[in-house]
């Protein structure tokens, strides 16, 4: 049997329960289903960090927020450092990366003006575009494709709409001005079915990176037909008890006005309009997976998906991330392999860093140096069913402060991560929707401790002396 390929879909900003798969009870996602009833799924990975750049700063590195310093939304100059796909590559594979990586920042210009760049990452083959907003400045091959079509002008004309001043709320939207076939997780899409089909026979490595669901929720006039927002269920917006910590308050303060009023019927056009573009990335993972399919390629190809971090999507009065809420932090983990056998369901804690671990491990590749990911290969091939992670960790940079959140499977510890304050603290077990903040409950002061004493040593160094 020759070593096997992996095709890594990683979409932006999608919820780990917002698949019918999960137990929503809405959710249309037929292909994710079938590669969730094909492989196993994790449904209690966690990101690195609630915010694009840092979260795949992670990814890419295997490091943890604080090890590789890219706090929030920068430039994450790593390209001199460690990379699991640089060490991929030189296990014998073909790398690639379709769509946005996110690894540079966006202003005028085009993308393939950062080919040697992506080259340094370690992908042998790099096809970008950028992420759905960023494409009013930036140029791609998405917008070469529009261009082409006679569709920029209507495409960037909608953006500058959605980006203006005042901003339309997310149950205001119109849908995306360009037909189905040109929307960008579309192209995206198309892009991996040709770079699969122009593989030869060197086993390969292939990034998706999509665009959606990350805002705008723009998705087709057919696929917004396929929800019926009466039937949507209502974001979490119960009452607090406890403090309120100055993370969740800062996020608040700048939250849009409208939003504390937004009516029953505007929650749900508003999650009907995320879950159509749900529906969207499923139909484009279905597509690519035919294609594997189609090329006699799925019986030795690994598929792999998950996200850099969740979507707050009205809980607790809040919109995208940014946040420690599991709404924003609980990210999809599905593995299919290729012999299509499943583990089911595994509760265990996992992260964005095991996963980069497994993927090496897959590919036989040189381990990251320094990283506290732990590949789940035994999970997955049903030598063990423990992941064996106490504890995960998300940071946070919100210059000038800095936030950190310890997880188990039971409770949840947030702390100022510079002074190594607690400022959140719940009991999963008896709150899982996080509404009671025990902070300075005297019955859980011992608990609280013990968390503290495991999160201080893992931000030993930590450095936010750049900003």
């Amino acid at each position: 049997m020759p070593r096997p390929n992996i095709v890594f879909i990683f979409s932006d900003q999608q919820r780990a329960d917002t698949m019918g798969h999960a137990g929503d009870p809405v959710a249309i996602t037929p292909h994710l289903n079938a590669l969730a009833d094909e492989g196993t799924v994790f449904n209690q990975c966690f990101t690195s960090s609630p915010v694009c750049m840092p979260a795949r700063a992670s990814m890419m590195t295997g490091y943890q927020v604080h090890q590789h310093g890219v706090w929030a939304f920068a430039d994450p100059d790593l390209r001199h450092g460690q990379s699991h796909v640089r060490n991929i590559r030189d296990a014998g594979y073909r790398t690639g990366v379709v769509g946005k990586t996110h690894l540079w920042g966006h202003g005028p210009g085009h993308a393939n003006q950062h080919e040697q760049e992506m080259q340094d990452w370690g992908f042998v083959d790099a096809r970008e575009t950028t992420g759905p907003s960023e494409s009013l400045r930036t140029d791609s091959l998405y917008t070469d494709h529009l261009a082409s079509r006679g569709l920029l002008d209507a495409h960037r004309q909608y953006f500058e709409m959605y980006l203006g001043d005042p901003r339309p709320f997310p149950w205001e939207l119109p849908p995306t001005p360009v037909p189905t076939e040109d929307h960008l997780d579309v192209f995206i899409s198309r892009l991996a079915q040709e770079w699969i089909k122009d593989c030869d026979d060197e086993p390969f490595y292939l990034q998706v990176n999509f665009g959606g669901p990350h805002d705008p929720w723009d998705a087709p006039p057919e696929y917004r037909s396929l929800y019926n927002p009466d039937e949507m269920p209502l974001s979490m917006r119960d009452q607090r008890t406890g403090p309120l910590s100055p993370h969740v308050a800062l996020l608040l303060e700048h939250a849009p006005n409208k939003l504390d009023e937004m009516s029953i019927a505007q929650n749900q056009l508003l999650k009907a309009n995320y879950y159509s573009k749900v529906t969207l990335i499923d139909d484009c993972v279905g597509a690519i997976r035919q294609t594997l399919k189609d090329r006699n390629l799925l019986d030795n190809t690994w598929i792999v998906f998950s996200s850099d971090h969740g979507e707050m999507l009205g809980d607790h009065g809040l919109l995208a991330k940014k946040v420690f809420y599991e709404g924003a932090v609980n990210v999809p983990c599905l593995f299919r392999p290729p012999n299509g056998q499943s583990q089911g369901i595994n509760k265990g804690l996992t992260c964005h860093l095991d996963i980069v671990a497994t993927l090496i491990d897959i590919c036989g590749a040189e381990p990251l140096k320094n990283s506290d990911g732990k590949s789940i290969l035994p999970v997955l091939t049903g030598a063990s069913i423990d992941p064996q992670r106490p504890a995960v960790l998300s940071e946070l940079g919100l210059p000038p402060s800095a936030f950190a959140m310890l997880r188990t499977s039971d409770y949840k510890l947030c702390a100022d991560a510079k002074t190594r304050k607690p400022i959140e603290f719940y009991d999963l077990t008896e709150d899982p929707h996080e509404l009671h903040n025990l902070v300075s409950h005297a019955d859980y002061a011992e608990r609280r401790q013990l968390l503290n004493e495991m999160l201080n040593p893992l931000l030993t160094n930590l450095d936010t002396s750049s900003w």
